[in-house]
């Protein structure tokens, strides 16, 4: 018994948009059923590729591969998609930090920390349930706090003056 493929017709602007963000974090997490599954690397790879060409603004459609050309077919898909090959090089030169750490290293509270990735200003990644910061990005918030002249967003500590 064979499947018919499923066919997705593009997505709208606003969606490709959003999926285009979400996919530049360079994280992907399923969730099924509300539990977080770690895919493995060719699904993973399978499920980017398709990501990356809606966010690209693609219909796409998928069908299963049959036989010894299964492989064939499903190999060059990862490297035809910038957005498959992104997060494994990154994922393991940038160490991530929990909400506590992000928040000792920048010198401000965890509440404020939460805040500040709740409203989209320090982006946040999600293991499961927790919170993830990559360092680099608790860094370049400081920069663009330095730049502005302020170290917690208008909010002097102690030995500012």
């Amino acid at each position: 018994m064979t499947q018919s493929p499923l066919k997705t017709p593009a997505l709208p602007a606003a969606e490709v948009r959003a999926l285009s963000r979400a996919l530049s974090a360079g994280d992907v997490t399923v969730f099924v059923d509300g539990t977080a599954l770690r895919l493995p690397a060719a699904a993973r790879d399978a499920v980017l590729d398709l990501l990356a060409r809606l966010a690209r603004g693609e219909a796409v459609s998928v069908a299963s591969a049959a036989g010894d050309d299964a492989g064939a077919s499903a190999a060059p898909a990862p490297s035809s998609s910038p957005a498959a090959s992104r997060p494994a090089p990154g994922a393991s030169k940038i160490p991530l930090l929990t909400t506590s750490q992000a928040a000792a290293a920048a010198g401000i509270s965890h509440t404020y920390l939460r805040n500040l990735t709740d409203a989209g200003i320090i982006p946040v990644e999600y293991r499961g349930t927790h919170r993830r910061i990559r360092l680099s990005d608790v860094e370049a918030w400081l920069e663009q706090q330095a730049a502005k002249g302020t170290r917690t967003g208008g909010v002097q500590g102690p030995g500012d003056s």
